[in-house]
Parts: C-alpha cells; structure tokens; sequence
C-alpha cells in the first residue's frame, strides 16, 4: 500500500518570498485561440491506486455516485518511473501490480456486476477502468507518472537522447501498448491494450526541490523540453501506426507548479505547450500544515500570496494558452492544531498538524464536511478570495466546499480556460458533492 503521502505537497510559506507583485487584471482569452473556437471545458479526476486499501474507494464508487458521468479525464496515480529509467512495474519502490492488474475483483465491487475469473488475464484496476470506459464512452483515462514520492528518477533518465527515447518507449510499452509483465494468469502482451489514452507527466519537478533525495539538475528544464518533444513523437507514431480504424490522437499532459521559481527553474512554457494537449495547474497546497502559521491552502485570489488566479497568470505570461490551461482543486484540506491568538484562526501561530483519519494536517472533504456540520467548528468564508476555513478555537481545516468549488469553477469558464482538474477523487461524498458543484459550475450560462 502507497502512503497518502503522495499527495502534491510542494512547497511552503518560505517559497513566498519568490513570489513578486501580481496583476490583478483577470486574465484573458490567450491570443493562440483561435476565433470562436470553444472547446468542451475538461473534467479532470486524479484515481489514487493505493486508495483501494484502507479507504476502500473502488472504481466502480465512480460509478454508482455518479462521479464517472460527469469526467472528461481519469487520471490514474502513478506509474512509476524506475531507477534504471524505465516504467516498470513490481521492481521498483510504488510499482503495485496486484492493485493495478493481478487483484481478483468481486462481482459486488465490480463496475459491471460480474467478479474476475482466475484465467483472465486483466483484472483489478485495470480492469475496472476498462469496464467504467464501456459505461461512459467519452470517458478517456490516463496514465499518471511519477508523483510527489515518485519523482526521484526522472533526472537521470532524461539526461541524454537514448535515455529520452528508452524511458518514453517503454511506457508507451507498458501502458499505452498494454504488455504488462506476466503474473500467473495475469498480464503478458497486449494484456491492457486500449485501457489508456494518454500520459500524463507528473515530475515534481524538474529543475527544483521536491521530495527529499530527488536528483535535481539546471539541465533538467532543456531536457524537460526534450522529454514531452520525445512523448509527442512516439505517441503520434503509435497512434498514425494503428489500424485506419484504430487509429486515435493520444492525448498528453502534465501536472505543473504554482510557484514563479518552481515554473522559472523547470518549464520552457511556449516550448512545452506547443505538444502539451493541456496541463493541469497546481490549485492547492499553497500553503501546508507544516509551517507554523496557519493560511490558505487553495485561495482564487490573494493579495502578496499564492492563488490560483497568480497561478494562472503566471503561465499565461509566459506563453500558455488559456484553453490550455486547467485548474487544479482540492478534495481535501490542510489542518494545524494548538492555534492560538484567537481571532478566526487564520495567520495565527499553531504547535502542529492537526490530527485526521489518515495522514495528520491532511483530511478528505468528506471527513470535513462532518466536522463542519458538527456544530463544534465554524465555518469562516473569503467570499471575495474564494476560500473557506474551519476552525474550532484550537484546531483551523483550510479546504474546499461546493460554495468555493462553484465559484472557482465559473472563474474556469468566464476566462476561457481548459477546465478543472481534483485531486483526488476518494476525498469526495459518495454522492459526489464536490464534482456536481464543479460540473454545475462549468455548464452554467
């Protein structure tokens, strides 16, 4: 089982003071838009593999609260990219393979009512993503590599062209090609063949600090660069190289940071966004539970600070296309515990992260809803900021409920950008609270 440690923790308040003076002009519909052209706003959703052990969140949930409907996009967390600079799976830290493809699924967690036999050859998540495809024909999901822990060998992978060109071949290998490795009756080649319709980059980050251990070079935003050119070719190639009736436009993504530094030190923006289909911007964890002053994890707008609106134009000034660009929010909170100095909470001293049902200073919606609900915290709003906090006298929850998720969702829409992306979808109600405000809040006219 993979620790909720992999959730996008990135930064803290210290990376604050490379953050400079914003404008506070809305952003605008980018000049490489063409005319009229208004593409259907994505719907993004990250599906942690190693949810399905102790929170018990299933694929087939997607199904039955209605959540799968209303997605453009799964994104499946992670591949993982080995030492060796290869995608691989089971020899190496992360890889799952039982919950990816080798776990029997019974009829009553299966998406189509019907349990995995011994002899098929594709099962677990795998297999429930195949069969929620067959439900929701629109649906497309996507391989997600690396992650927060999962980042430490993209460095050395992507150093030289052969190693570019043998990374990206073998996940094309792995998940877009389907030959899995063999595991009894499970795997072998083609096992998982049309499951995945694309990748998507998750290096955290090239160029600049994230987990503890990671390798980081200046090298790595030119071969950066070089590593989405290479995925596009051989994604094209693929594609051009199928059946004519087969034959299909492998989409590519990545998940990128919100801090100026962070994009400065990695991302050669009007480069990359040339072969990106879209990126998914980092919308939380602005601020963590970490430091030692309670703030914002996810604000629209805030003034000297991280905000998904400083977010936004910050990739747009640098060369992104809005229609490219979608915004990332958060099926979860940031808590801190001993808070004092009264007040509501917020920018206030605190001893630690608060407790929380898996990872202290780190609790799902759903959990928070409960406790906002409760009667024992209140709940305080930067109507204007687009954020809502909880707290308690003691203990202060900074997160997102359906009221900030409308909010941010039209703020999508009336700036022309590509959608919303969460992370990550086991947070949500089992009815799907947060995403049918999301939906409601893209379609809204």
């Amino acid at each position: 089982m993979r620790p909720r440690a992999m959730t996008k923790l990135t930064f803290g308040a210290a990376a604050a003071a490379t953050l400079g003076l914003l404008a506070t002009l809305a952003p605008t519909a980018d000049a490489h838009q063409p005319s009229g052209h208004k593409p259907e706003l994505k719907r993004i959703g990250y599906f942690t593999q190693w949810g399905i052990y102790g929170r018990n969140f299933q694929v087939k949930d997607l199904e039955t609260s209605g959540t799968a409907a209303k997605f453009s996009h799964i994104n499946y967390a992670f591949g993982v990219v080995g030492p060796d600079g290869k995608c691989l799976m089971g020899n190496a830290p992360g890889s799952d393979p039982w919950a990816d493809y080798v776990r029997p699924v019974d009829a009553a967690t299966s998406v189509d009512g019907v349990g995995d036999t011994a002899d098929q050859r594709l099962a677990g998540n795998f297999n429930e993503l195949r069969e929620l495809k067959a439900k929701n024909p629109g649906l497309k999901v996507m391989i997600s590599l690396g992650g927060w822990s999962g980042s430490a060998h993209f460095s050395d992978a992507v150093r030289t062209d052969a190693g570019r060109k043998t990374l990206v071949a073998s996940c094309i290998d792995t998940y877009i090609k389907g030959n899995l490795p063999v595991d009894g009756a499970r795997g072998g080649a083609g096992a998982a063949a049309g499951l995945f319709d694309g990748v998507d980059l998750d290096w955290e980050w090239p160029g600049s600090d994230g987990a503890p251990g990671n390798v980081i070079r200046p090298e790595d935003k030119p071969n950066f660069t070089k590593l989405v050119r290479e995925f596009r070719t051989q994604l094209d190639a693929y594609g051009r190289s199928l059946p004519k009736a087969q034959r299909k436009h492998y989409e590519l993504s990545a998940y990128v940071p919100t801090a100026p530094a962070k994009i400065d030190a990695g991302f050669e923006v009007a480069k990359i966004m040339r072969d990106f289909d879209f990126v998914n911007l980092q919308g939380y964890d602005f601020h963590v539970s970490g430091e030692k002053t309670t703030a914002q994890q996810s604000a629209l707008f805030a003034k000297d600070d991280f905000s998904v609106d400083q977010t936004v134009k910050a990739w747009l000034r640098r060369g992104a296309p809005a229609h490219k660009l979608v915004v990332g929010m958060p099926f979860y909170g940031q808590g801190w515990t001993g808070v004092s100095g009264g007040g509501d909470g917020l920018g206030q001293p605190a001893t630690g992260p608060a407790p929380a049902t898996w990872v202290a200073g780190s609790e799902d919606y759903k959990y928070l809803k409960k406790l906002a609900d409760s009667g024992t915290y209140k709940l305080y709003r930067g109507y204007r900021n687009g954020h809502a906090w909880l707290f308690d006298g003691t203990n202060l929850w900074t997160y997102d409920d359906p009221t900030v998720l409308r909010t941010k969702a039209s703020y999508v829409r009336q700036n022309g950008l590509g959608g919303a992306m969460v992370w990550s979808l086991d947070g949500d109600t089992p009815d799907g609270e947060l995403i049918t405000a999301i939906d409601r809040g893209l379609t809204r006219r």
